[in-house]
């Protein structure tokens, strides 16, 4: 799990069943290099700063449904404080 923060949207025009009406957004790291696709389960939108899980339990933001993901969105940060 890392922070992020939402530097754009995917579309797809052709995407599985279970991930229609869900959002995916593209997620830089704050500390280092990458960036992710992540479904989005919390409401997050362009510039936030989010917390991201990755690996099998990011799938677990969305039970009881079986969701194909490796990374979601599960929190929007308010703050961060050092």
């Amino acid at each position: 799990m890392y922070l992020g923060q939402v530097i754009g949207r995917v579309v797809c025009s052709m995407k599985n069943d279970v991930l229609e009406g869900r959002k995916l957004l593209l997620v830089k790291r704050r500390c280092g290099e990458g960036v992710v696709v992540a479904i989005d389960a919390v409401g997050a939108g362009a510039g936030e700063i989010v917390y991201v899980c990755r690996g099998r339990e990011a799938a677990f933001a969305f039970k009881p449904e079986e969701v194909p993901t490796e990374a979601a969105i599960v929190a929007i940060v308010d703050a961060v404080q050092t």
